[in-house]
């Protein structure tokens, strides 16, 4: 077959596993897509690109992909085919009888498939929501905000590299951080291995990351902070702390040390699961090997009412023995993290935001106003709204409740196939222009396909609404292009435009620092490291870290959830639109240990129901002893797996915001479940 027409674009993968985002070359053959691969010369994938990527080419002419816009008169009936001008005027019709401040808008991981790093959608979608004055919920919340939250108040967010990690690292905590969430940093923990670093693994099962390690530390859900409390109660009981350090870069030491007496690995033992001897064994060696880091995981480990309280706690960790600061030392890469000096210019249009009734950047409040109808209508982009909220039988019954939901996006979802009124095409990765930026660089995503049908990429469909609501200044560029370069405009990306990252093969390297907190300076309102927080007492929480435990009912089995390689939240259907993916992961599998099955009468592969006293799912077991009796496991994104976790609030909604750039309002999710056989 000739090829003499084929040419081969460089881009990135359209997944969002930041800190991992992978390089992806693209041949294109007459106008369609020839296939895909890893890009060698990527200095963050290095060639590297997942079953995720490899099967990104299943999105374009997908036979289930949506093409046109789609309406139906009642959630009950049929969908039938639409103008984009029907869409509109229904559209638009519905969120002036409701009112501006009736209208939401909630983004997703889908809406951030091309530009993930440098948020043009995002900001796009948040610039619409000030200069029109509707409802604008960060989705920070949903992932990676509520640990944040945590590390913030202590003053460690800054995070050292992959590639410093594996250069310089002598000890690597890898504390919840599973690989199948960021497999770019696998070859740097290799190299750290090679150079005799040692790893350990802390996590509720037993993920990939624990075939790699030296030792692995199975933990009982929601007691990171007890381990992390227990571990500074030998560092400072024993005096392997550095007291020049904390003399000179903290403050409230003389309190933690007093209160951390009673955090003994006795008293943690029972409530961690881990053994006192163990635990004190891992704080000397934590204390003592220089440098160590911690590599903290994005989401999963910070689910649940006291989900703020590990980042507190473990933030703690690296400066009571000075690893802050220090190549090898500090947190590493965790999702959602940004290294020293690393930036980007806003679009926002924050300061424009008309006065009005808004609801906090916290979920179980967005919940409460769908059910109040203070929320009528609801635009959802790039989002399954239903998979990504706590108790999902409550957003169900609030969305029920809605006079208009639109769904924006490649394929329908499940919340879509339920509660959408309007359906949008959206356009792909390659039908676009973006651009996505690792921890250390800049890269270009340019437009490859003509997208098919009548898929639109957000900027139009935006800049249409806004034209039709009589929105001014939405967008003041005279393409997407000076969009992009207004956004670049800052001195970690050089001043980057697009024409300069076109010229330079679609990379640039960020001008940022590889360690961080290199000054030791910190983002506290001391500028110290703050093992005491005035700022959490203004808040209404605890001055010190400290641990709560979780809400004990009547069920027995703690339910958590996470990725795996073969899924990324809501992308593509839950991966079930795209047939290698789906052929992988089938059907929702719940990882529950042997005791625990035998106990119930279950087979592996056997069907089953899990419930609690918010509602019930079915999924077939997977019978492993890789989890520790009393947990039970499974990956995120399932229909139905959010009935059953809870809504409940972490944090004062006047604390969510506290940090401005992400949101700690993430719900609880917390769950206690019974598993049952199906008859």
């Amino acid at each position: 077959m000739s090829h003499r027409n084929r040419r081969t674009v460089r881009t990135m993968c359209p997944m969002n596993c930041h800190p991992t985002l992978c390089g992806m070359l693209v041949d294109v053959d007459d106008g369609r897509l020839a296939g895909v691969r890893g890009d060698p010369d990527n200095p963050d994938s290095r060639g590297f690109l997942c079953i995720r990527g490899q099967a990104s080419p299943e999105i374009i002419g997908n036979p289930q992909r949506l093409s046109h816009p789609m309406v139906r008169d009642s959630r009950a009936g049929d969908w039938r085919r639409a103008t984009w001008d029907e869409a509109f005027d229904r559209i638009v019709d519905r969120m002036q009888r409701a009112g501006r401040e009736t209208v939401g808008a909630w983004s997703g991981h889908g809406l951030f498939a091309n530009n993930y790093g440098t948020r043009l959608h995002s900001h796009l979608l948040r610039r619409f929501a000030n200069l029109y004055g509707c409802q604008w919920w960060n989705p920070t919340m949903i992932c990676w905000g509520l640990g944040a939250f945590g590390l913030g108040l202590t003053g460690v967010l800054e995070t050292n590299t992959k590639e410093d990690m594996g250069a310089n690292s002598s000890l690597i905590l890898l504390w919840g951080a599973n690989l199948a969430s960021q497999p770019n940093t696998g070859p740097h923990l290799a190299a750290a291995r090679r150079r005799g670093a040692h790893l350990v693994t802390i996590d509720v099962r037993e993920t990939e990351a624990a075939s790699l390690s030296d030792d692995v530390f199975l933990i009982r859900p929601g007691t990171d902070a007890a381990l992390a409390l227990a571990m500074m109660h030998v560092i400072v009981g024993e005096r392997l702390h550095d007291e020049a350090f904390v003399a000179r870069h903290t403050i409230g030491f003389d309190q933690l040390a007093a209160d951390v007496q009673k955090y003994s690995p006795a008293w943690a033992a029972p409530v961690t699961g881990i053994a006192a001897e163990r635990i004190v064994a891992l704080a000397r060696r934590y204390a003592r090997t220089k440098p160590a880091m911690i590599v903290l995981g994005g989401s999963s480990m910070h689910k649940g009412a006291n989900g703020w309280q590990p980042g507190r706690a473990i933030a703690c960790l690296p400066a009571l023995t000075a690893n802050l600061g220090v190549p090898g030392g500090g947190l590493g890469p965790r999702h959602g993290s940004a290294t020293h000096g690393q930036g980007l210019a806003s679009i926002v249009a924050l300061d424009r935001r008309p006065p009005g009734d808004y609801v906090p950047n916290q979920m179980p409040r967005i919940t409460e106003a769908l059910l109040e109808r203070k929320v009528r209508v609801m635009l959802l982009l790039g989002t399954d709204m239903m998979s990504s909220f706590a108790d999902a039988g409550q957003v169900a019954e609030g969305l029920a409740r809605t006079d208009l939901v639109v769904s924006y996006d490649l394929f329908l979802n499940d919340t879509a196939r339920r509660f959408a009124d309007v359906v949008l095409p959206s356009t792909s990765w390659l039908e676009e222009l973006g651009a996505k930026s690792t921890n250390t660089h800049l890269y270009l995503m340019p437009k490859i396909l003509e997208p098919p049908g009548e898929c639109r990429p957000l900027p139009w469909l935006l800049r249409e609404l806004a034209a039709r609501l009589d929105v001014k200044d939405f967008f003041p560029w005279d393409s997407e292009e000076q969009a992009l370069d207004a956004i670049f405009d800052h001195p970690s990306t050089g001043r980057a435009t697009v024409a300069a990252l076109r010229a330079e093969g679609g990379i640039r390297k960020l001008a940022i620092s590889h360690v961080a907190h290199p000054d030791r300076k910190f983002p506290t309102p001391s500028g110290k490291v703050e093992f005491y927080s005035e700022r959490a007492v203004e808040l209404g929480l605890p001055a010190l870290p400290g641990h709560e435990d979780l809400p004990v009912t009547s069920y027995p089995l703690v339910f958590r959830q996470g990725r795996t390689l073969a899924a990324f939240h809501g992308f593509y259907d839950h991966g079930r639109a795209l047939p290698t993916l789906a052929r992988i992961a089938a059907e929702p599998l719940l990882w529950i240990s042997p005791t625990d099955a035998a106990a119930r009468g279950i087979a592996n592969g056997a069907a089953i129901r899990i419930g609690n006293e918010r509602g019930a799912f079915t999924a077939r077991a997977n019978v492993t002893a890789k989890i520790p009796a009393g947990t039970v496991w499974m990956r995120d994104g399932w229909d139905g797996v959010n009935v059953v976790t809870s809504g409940h609030a972490c944090l004062p909604d006047d604390a969510v915001d506290a940090f401005g750039a992400f949101s700690g309002g993430q719900a609880a999710f917390d769950a206690r479940v019974e598993v049952s056989p199906l008859a």
